[in-house]
């Protein structure tokens, strides 16, 4: 096996910066504690979650002799720079990516987890360890303390008898579940009727802002039936739970939506979200990076509400990124309608990007505005 070094790893394509890094201190101490018990575990017995640019996966191949891993990260980009990564340490062939749940997860003997900001996500994930893993599996869950809360222990504690906080390390802990419990899990996706909106909106755990709508995605939908009225077709880029392209199928019975998200959980709750209203027939969820699958100048309508943080951490690199996509896959004379925190100022970027672009309305904390391919 080549020399491995996590030094080496870096986040591409995901967005990358001097103060982005690929490895962070818990990877290392996830590893760390996790060494003998990867290192006498048969092939296929290790599975990482969560594992942002292939640290954990590539760090129990590289640094301790695990084979045959099995990987789930919940982001198309994380798996490609996994991906990445495994091909230039020459690793590609130790492991698989996989979904989230008795593929990957079972029968396994370790799991490595980063673990996820969302108690919903975590419950959901631990529910399905718990379920699918072998009775004598240790989940080895790390996080940065700021991150980290008392409730995550108590969430573990539903699905696994022992929960042992570790010493803390370089601002970064460790908790270890093991003893999985049968139980009832709750039944995900989740959903809620928004009547003010005829809509309903079902989320899995991970899915960001869960089944509420959020104060952006609700004034873009105040604005929606504006939006290009005659287009055929329309994009809802980095979809989230599909909210804007259940609600433009439901106002729309003529438009052909295709809703895509980097994110699994996204797109599994976008395709629920559109079931839910009675518009899966029309609303294609796509998971992908950056709407890459999508031809050149193939798209009518792009509306987008950017998110505005990487991981942890607030940073516009991601909003930019989908800037650029919904520049490509528009048509000359198509529309991209955005919604942004005003502070932003997102303006010339958008006029950059894409074009001239116009202020469609504004409150007190956000900005929507249209801009047009040209």
């Amino acid at each position: 096996m080549p020399d491995f070094s996590l030094d080496a790893l870096r986040r591409w394509p995901d967005v990358e910066g001097p103060d982005l890094v690929a490895v962070d201190a818990t990877d290392r101490l996830v590893l760390d504690t996790a060494a003998s018990a990867i290192e006498t575990a048969a092939p296929g017995q290790v599975v990482t979650v969560g594992d942002r640019y292939g640290a954990l996966t590539l760090g129990a191949v590289g640094l301790h002799g695990a084979r045959d891993v099995r990987s789930h990260q919940d982001l198309r980009s994380a798996e490609l720079a996994l991906a990445a990564n495994a091909r230039r340490a020459g690793l590609s062939e130790t492991y698989a990516s996989g979904p989230l749940d008795a593929t990957t997860l079972g029968g396994a003997h370790v799991v490595l987890l980063q673990l996820p900001r969302s108690l919903d996500a975590l419950d959901e994930i631990a529910a399905l360890i718990a379920a699918h893993a072998d009775p004598s599996v240790l989940l080895v869950a790390g996080g940065r303390i700021k991150h980290m809360t008392l409730a995550m222990n108590d969430v573990l504690a539903r699905w696994f008898a022992a929960v042992e906080p570790q010493h803390a390390r370089q601002k970064s802990r460790v908790l270890l579940a093991s003893q999985p419990i049968d139980g009832p899990a709750r039944s995900w996706p989740v959903s809620q009727r928004h009547d003010d909106l005829s809509l309903t909106v079902r989320a899995h755990g991970a899915a960001f802002a869960g089944t509420r709508v959020d104060v952006g995605t609700r004034l873009l939908l105040s604005v929606l039936d504006d939006a290009l009225p005659g287009a055929a077709s329309a994009v809802d880029l980095g979809c989230g739970t599909g909210v804007l392209a259940a609600a433009l199928a439901t106002r729309r019975p003529t438009l052909r939506v295709v809703a895509t998200d980097d994110s699994a959980a996204a797109v599994a709750s976008a395709a629920a979200t559109a079931e839910a209203n009675g518009v899966a027939d029309r609303v294609t969820v796509l998971q992908d990076d950056a709407a890459a699958a999508l031809a050149d100048a193939s798209v009518d309508l792009v509306v987008l509400n950017p998110p505005f943080h990487v991981g942890a951490g607030v940073h516009t690199g991601v909003a930019h990124k989908l800037f650029d996509a919904a520049a490509r896959i528009l048509r000359p004379g198509g529309e991209l309608w955005t919604v942004w925190n005003s502070h932003l100022q997102y303006r010339p970027a958008l006029e950059r990007a894409v074009g001239p672009t116009r202020q469609v309305t504004r409150d007190p904390k956000f900005t929507v505005t249209a801009s047009t391919r040209t």
